[in-house]
Formats: structure tokens, C-alpha cells, sequence
């Protein structure tokens, strides 16, 4: 399994901009089976969500789904999502390629087969204000691609190792974050905390730039089960691919079975 990680800049609430960049990024990239987004990566972080928040079918999400069929692979990332029933979710969206229909008949689903599922993040950022304008969501969500079992999560959801707990049901970890350049030392301790814990690969992917609140530097690393890691270079845009050796892994959890001997919740 091959994976992509895109450290971008971000412009400040410009879709159209931000997803010519990742397109231009990705399609540089290695061939791939999966492209991974930072958070809210069309938009930038905002917790005034009304302007740039989009319909669930909305115009990213598309933009999404025509990447992943052009690459044959998935692409994950999250948006600031206006929901049917008027809330707004900050969304990791995890798109397979659709080989039965065009990208604008892809309509978002649970399940797991083509098209667009999807991860609404689960602890807000109080601290930034993100409790005042999103809604949480409340379902741990799972991934199956090419035979790997990923789980979705989004920034500060990091913190909450019970939340991010490996009961056995997934390979490999995904935090899409806007993680500020002051706290990137806690960003790489607990990366690398959920990796060693968790027996899995662990992929952060966060941004570098600036936006009216907050200054980012990076970070995006893919760390392995051992908690050793391979990152971007600080403060540039980069894609980091990485091949990562799941049949390692796996053998590892077998002759040391942290995962069967975890204690019940």
C-alpha cells in the first residue's frame, strides 16, 4: 500500500485556488493508492463556517471524486460540510474511485463500497471556538481500501486516545489537522503515543502557511508501529509518499499481542 501526503499552503477561504493546488501537487506526485488532504484543506480552519461551507454533494467533494477515478486510487481530506439537516460538520471525506457512475451522480454514503464515506470529527476544538458553529459526530468510522483497514479521524481527536483506540479493527490511523507551529511538539508526541499503542501506521497530514489566527509549519509524517517517523520538510509543500509494510506489521502484532491483552473499556 502506497500512500500520498499532501502539505499544502492553504488560501484563506478560496476552494477554486486551494483545489488547483492539490491537484497540481498530487498529480506531481508518485502513483499512489490513496492521497491524503490536510484539514479543511479547500477552505482553511473557520469557525464561521456560513460562507464556505458546502451541500453534501457540493463542488469539492465532486472535485474529489473525479481525482479519485483520474488516479485510480482513493482521496481523503476534509471539508467544512453544510449538512441536510442544517448543521455544520468539519468532514473527513475518504473517496474511492467510481468505475458505475459519473462523479456528480457519487452521493455520499456509510458504507464501503465506491464513492464518498465519510467521518464528521468527533471532538471539537473548544479552545478555537469550533463548539459555537459545528456539530459532532458521534460514530467511529472505519475504511476498508485494497484490503487495509483505515480509520478516520481530524486533529484534535489526537488527543483522545480511547476515541482513537485499536479494538483490532484497523491497520492504519488518519489525522487530517490545522495543527499552530507552537504546539508541534505535542503534535509529534502523540502521533508517534497512537502508533506504538495502537500497533498501527499512523498518517498525520497537516498544513504549513499562515491564516488570520494562526501560523503552521507541517509536520505531515507517516509514523510506523514503532513509533519512528518520516516527515516532510518543515515549512515547505511537499507530497511525502511512502510504502508502508503492513506485512511488518502484522507480524509484529501476532508475536507481541498488545492488541488482545488491551484493557475492556
Amino acid at each position: 500500500m502506497k500512500v500520498a501526503l499532501v502539505q499544502m499552503d492553504i488560501v484563506w477561504e478560496n476552494s477554486k485556488a486551494n483545489r488547483e493546488v492539490a491537484e497540481r501537487l498530487m498529480l506531481a506526485a508518485e502513483k499512489s493508492d490513496i492521497y491524503v488532504l490536510p484539514e479543511m484543506w479547500s477552505s482553511g480552519v473557520t469557525t464561521e463556517p456560513m460562507g464556505v461551507a458546502e451541500p453534501e454533494n457540493g463542488e469539492t467533494l465532486q472535485w474529489m471524486q473525479r481525482m479519485a477515478d483520474r488516479l485510480d486510487a482513493a482521496v481523503c481530506g476534509s471539508i467544512a460540510v453544510k449538512a441536510q439537516d442544517g448543521t455544520f460538520r468539519n468532514r473527513l471525506y475518504f473517496v474511492k474511485p467510481c468505475s458505475t457512475s459519473s462523479a456528480s451522480e457519487a452521493l455520499p454514503q456509510r458504507g464501503s463500497g465506491e464513492g464518498a464515506t465519510w467521518y464528521d470529527k468527533h471532538h471539537l476544538f473548544s479552545y478555537g471556538g469550533e463548539t459555537e458553529h459545528y456539530t459532532p459526530g458521534e460514530e467511529r468510522v472505519t475504511v476498508e481500501w485494497r484490503g487495509v483497514r483505515f480509520r478516520l479521524s481530524i486533529c484534535y481527536d489526537l488527543r483522545f486516545p480511547l476515541w482513537l483506540r485499536n479494538r483490532d479493527d484497523y491497520d492504519v490511523l488518519i489525522c487530517v489537522a490545522s495543527w499552530p507551529s507552537v504546539r508541534m511538539h505535542a503534535w509529534n508526541v502523540l502521533l508517534a503515543a497512537r502508533a506504538i499503542e495502537n500497533q498501527s501506521f499512523v498518517l498525520g497530514v497537516n498544513r504549513i502557511g499562515r491564516d488570520p489566527y494562526c501560523e503552521y509549519s507541517g509536520g505531515t509524517c507517516v509514523v510506523d508501529p514503532f513509533g519512528f517517523s518520516t516527515a516532510c520538510p518543515e515549512g515547505e509543500a511537499c507530497v511525502l509518499t511512502q510504502t508502508l509494510d503492513l506485512r511488518r506489521q502484522k507480524s509484529f502484532r501476532e508475536k507481541f499481542p498488545v492488541l488482545r491483552e488491551m484493557d475492556t473499556p
